[in-house]
């Protein structure tokens, strides 16, 4: 059954705008379920910012430094031996560059497969059920369509006097383009993005500078996760200027200056050949005209949703980046495929308590559910169990021993409340403790569900035997 049926034929059920994760899957998903659905995407290339210049990009560079950063300084501890080491960063960029086209060519082949209509341009409301394509180059078409679902994703954001001019003050989207290894690099935002590229070219021999706002890195995690991580990254090389207020930064001609307040509120700067602005990002609307189609936007220019993602205007729908929560690109998954099987007629659920976080470090950090701090807040009576990567013989054995993982349980009935770990392969590890809290697990039923040894799981059931009874067996 479809929603927001009118008399008048439309071209389509369902229009998507924007082709980033959640924009591509909902419309897959829309598609399997037998509506006649059709995507529009600004840009020649399908898979938005995560595909192009995000997630995709950012993990292949990751992982090449990942092996530079070994090659230099581990490879001899297995007893391999490597001389005339350099970084061909032309060629890091060529790998990372053929990563995302063969990646953002895997969803046009999905849109093939899946009979989706793929519209390149601006696509534009002119009023609630008609929305016009214009293209780069050509002359603009009109579509109409009984729904729309709004997906355009984010853009990097940044506060004044650091407005990147995209030479040496940059954001995200630069980074992953250096033809060249900088020899520092001031780094604004002590977060995901910030301290993800920081890794990159801290590895390749960049001295990274970082400068936050808040009194810890990742201040939204779970605040032992960001001692732990910081302690990894000074072993980096990192350095962090905590509590500092960024007044501006100014680009020298071949280096840049960044001016700030430290906690004392005493001015202090910096300089570097680079600065990278990672202060977040911000929805992007722009040209979408949503005052057409009376669409209310919040004062953060967020599109305005109830809980079943539904804008005020019946028919228009927001998921992703554009709307309230986190900026993930799983969260925007989840929300194209709530909202193709809504207009299906089905009733799917979003549980956004227990949608994973993760930071691509090495070691890696990621975390779901809540943490201390807000179980603190809320006056819940909770207990907790950690165990440290440096009691596995995995980890030992592949000289990945900090970190840890911590288990949050409700200190009456038991039930996992959150779990946060630092480790190697926490991205993938973090899948056990999402999996048991969909099912409200016990610690208990962590603990004694049978991991192979020697894994880096085990640290997981191990914590969830300390906040058992404080009963850790190698611990």
């Amino acid at each position: 059954m479809i929603l927001n049926f009118s008399k008048k034929v439309m071209d389509y059920d369902v229009v998507v705008i924007g082709s980033g994760p959640g924009g591509y899957v909902g419309a897959i998903r829309c598609a399997q379920l037998g509506l006649k659905t059709a995507l529009i995407e600004k840009y020649d290339t399908l898979g938005g910012t995560c595909l192009n210049v995000g997630c995709i990009p950012s993990k292949a560079l990751l992982d090449s430094s990942e092996h530079f950063h070994n090659a230099k300084h581990n490879f001899d501890k297995h007893g391999i031996g490597v001389s005339s080491l350099k970084v061909d960063m032309k060629q890091m960029i060529a790998r990372k560059n053929e990563v995302v086209e063969q990646t953002c060519g895997g969803v046009k082949f999905l849109m093939d497969k899946n009979k989706i209509d793929v519209h390149h341009g601006l696509g534009s409301f002119v009023d609630k059920n008609t929305i016009r394509i214009t293209p780069a180059k050509g002359k603009p078409t009109t579509i109409t369509t009984k729904n729309t679902i709004i997906a355009t994703g984010s853009k990097p954001n940044y506060f004044p006097g650091m407005e990147p001019d995209k030479k040496r003050i940059i954001t995200s989207t630069e980074a992953l383009n250096l033809t060249a290894v900088p020899k520092k690099m001031i780094v604004i935002g002590g977060g995901v993005i910030g301290l993800e590229l920081g890794s990159v070219y801290a590895r390749l021999g960049t001295e990274i500078e970082v400068v936050e706002f808040a009194d810890s890195i990742i201040p939204t995690m779970d605040r032992e996760l960001g001692k732990e991580l910081t302690k990894v990254l000074k072993k980096e090389g990192f350095k962090f200027n905590l509590q500092h207020k960024v007044q501006k930064v100014e680009n020298k001609g071949k280096s840049v200056v960044v001016t700030a307040l430290n906690k004392k509120d005493e001015e202090v700067s910096f300089e570097a050949d680079y600065c990278l602005v990672a202060v977040g990002r911000k929805p992007y609307t722009e040209g979408l005209g949503l005052e057409n189609a009376g669409v209310k936007v919040s004062e953060r220019g967020q599109i305005e949703t109830d809980n079943h993602l539904r804008t005020n205007v019946e028919g228009i729908y927001a998921i992703g980046d554009v709307v309230k929560g986190a900026m993930l690109a799983h969260k925007a998954e989840e929300e194209g495929v709530y909202v193709a099987e809504m207009l299906a007629g089905q009733k799917p659920h979003i549980d956004y308590n227990l949608i994973p976080g993760v930071v691509y470090t090495w070691p890696e950090v990621s975390a779901v559910g809540k943490t201390e701090e807000e179980l603190k807040a809320a006056g819940v009576n909770y207990k907790k169990g950690s165990f440290p990567m440096r009691a596995l013989g995995r980890a030992r054995a592949s000289m990945d021993i900090m970190g840890f993982v911590k288990v949050l349980a409700d200190a009456e009935t038991d039930e996992v409340l959150g779990v946060h770990m630092i480790a190697p392969r926490a991205a993938d590890l973090i899948m056990e403790a999402v999996t048991a809290m969909e099912y409200r697990a016990s610690a208990e039923d962590m603990a004694r569900i049978c991991h192979p040894h020697p894994t880096f799981t085990e640290a997981t059931k191990e914590a969830a035997l300390a906040a058992t009874d404080d009963r850790a067996i190698h611990s």
